[in-house]
């Protein structure tokens, strides 16, 4: 499992950069993380119970703070805050960022929804 050996939030841009000790390194946009939340409100508590999060395109990360030696708690300005983004977690989000985002906007267009806030 790769673990994350630096993590930054790039403000101006709503982008966390965040390195593992594999070498990889990714760039997360702050509505990919708030969309792919691994919190209960967005994932649900089974299979296929994954919430459909619209309206998510200018939010922003406003904290991010450590949850042991495995994981970070991102609060986003919309108040989310319980999802916990562990480091397997968001190598797999940085891994599968492609595939996860068109799932996302086909999602979102077979259902009638937007990206852009109200």
């Amino acid at each position: 499992m790769a673990v994350a050996t630096e993590i930054r939030l790039n403000k101006a841009e709503c982008v966390l950069y965040v390195e593992f000790d594999d070498a990889t390194q990714f760039s997360l946009p702050a509505e990919y993380l708030r969309v792919e939340s691994p919190s209960a409100e967005v994932q649900g508590h089974g299979p296929h119970q994954k919430q459909i999060v619209a309206g998510k395109r200018e939010v922003a990360i406003v904290g991010i703070e450590p949850v042991g030696n495995y994981a970070v708690r991102l609060t986003f300005d919309d108040l989310h805050d319980t999802g916990i983004y562990s480091w397997e977690y968001l190598h797999a989000l940085g891994r599968e960022q492609e595939a996860r985002w068109s799932a996302y906007l086909a999602a979102l267009a077979a259902r009638g929804l937007r990206r852009e806030p109200g």
